[in-house]
């Protein structure tokens, strides 16, 4: 018997968005076995993470036939001790995206727009193609979010707005100031996500990672991650924190058991140790500063960071390609991003003392060998 679905050529078609949303590529990684190697392709903490969270994830192994907690309150009280937070409205999820693509999903469809600045979080966009939303990207000034322009196209059709800060892979920040001005002109029907997986890194007087506008405005969350310096990329955990009503949407399309066990015991020992944070902190300080002069020394156009990753201009793009192979035929992998609007550019994490010597030695190499020296 011929099935009727076969016969009559039929066959299930996506949501409308879902083919529309490009595959995100994540910065490449290769075998660390074989040699001397640096991975500076995804802004990872080159010492990887705190050994309290590493014992912990490894003990963890003695429950895996146990489901996790799933609304990880430990590790949301801890969050709440060490940042001032009221720990009911903490949210942790599998990584930041999971937190964004709840709040796209939540507050965001067909026919609504999600905003966000030129060279954003590829994740912003892609998530809003996947709900059938129009992503719309604010012209930045500098390699810096322009707030006046993310203003100034604000509609009627707008649901949220993502602001990456600092941002990736730019290194910018906005001050304080800047962004406490977007949310004081904000329409209070916006929500206005403040990205800061970046934020622990930043050592600046004027920023803020946006904990006092979430407490001040009904319409402003908070999103952080442990996959960078915290150093547990592989467990994917994330947090955010909001106003009630908010946080309340996200809860309902979590799945119940979305951190696993791992990530929450590790999560819970990495924010009890920030010893291993602060020395991550000022190890990052002192190799972004020597990179982005080295860097700047070899004629390349190095944008100021206050992350863990610096940006390298080149001529064009050809010359960006060639350098990026180059210096993975020695071992050292940085990252293209072209796919963020930056052709010309390669963006590089800062990584151990040997690992950034590495990166500016096959530079030097890239470069002479352009010039036929």
């Amino acid at each position: 018997m011929t099935d009727s679905s076969v016969s009559s050529g039929l066959k299930p078609v996506p949501r409308p968005g879902v083919m529309d949303a490009p595959i995100y590529v994540p910065g490449t990684h290769i075998d660390e076995s074989g040699g001397d190697v640096a991975i500076l392709s995804a802004n990872e903490n080159p010492a990887g993470a705190s050994p309290m969270a590493v014992d912990a994830a490894g003990e963890a192994a003695k429950g895996l036939h146990r489901y996790p907690d799933g609304g990880s309150v430990a590790l949301r009280q801890a969050l709440g001790e060490l940042h001032g937070l009221d720990p009911d409205r903490i949210i942790c999820g599998a990584g930041s995206d999971e937190l964004i693509t709840f709040l796209i999903r939540a507050y965001a469809g067909p026919g609504d727009e999600v905003l966000y600045s030129q060279h954003g979080f590829a994740m912003y966009k892609i998530t809003a193609l996947t709900v059938g939303a129009t992503p719309v990207a604010a012209p930045e000034t500098d390699l810096r979010t322009d707030v006046d322009a993310i203003l100034s196209m604000v509609s009627p059709a707008t649901k949220l707005v993502f602001i990456a800060n600092p941002n990736n892979p730019t290194g910018s920040y906005l001050s304080r100031d800047e962004v406490a001005k977007l949310a004081r002109d904000l329409p209070g029907n916006v929500i206005l996500v403040l990205d800061a997986a970046y934020a622990e890194y930043v050592s600046r007087n004027d920023y803020g990672a946006g904990e006092d506008l979430v407490d001040q405005y009904p319409n402003v969350v908070m999103l952080r991650t442990f996959s960078k310096i915290y150093g547990l990329a592989s467990l994917r955990l994330g947090w955010g924190y909001g106003q009630p009503d908010v946080i309340g949407a996200m809860n309902r399309l979590r799945s119940p058991f979305n951190v696993n066990v791992p990530a929450q015991l590790a999560g819970l020992a990495a924010v009890r140790d920030q010893a291993f944070v602060e020395k991550s902190r000022t190890d990052n300080e002192r190799w972004l500063g020597w990179m982005t002069a080295q860097l700047t020394e070899l004629g390349l156009h190095v944008p100021p960071s206050v992350g863990n990753f610096v940006l390298a201009g080149f001529a064009d793009e050809e010359t960006a390609n060639r350098a990026s192979a180059f210096l993975e035929g020695r071992g050292i992998v940085p990252r293209k991003v072209g796919g963020y609007g930056l052709p010309t550019y390669l963006r590089i994490t800062v990584g151990l003392e040997r690992e950034c010597r590495m990166l500016v030695d096959g530079l030097k190499a890239f470069l002479s060998e352009e010039s036929g020296s």
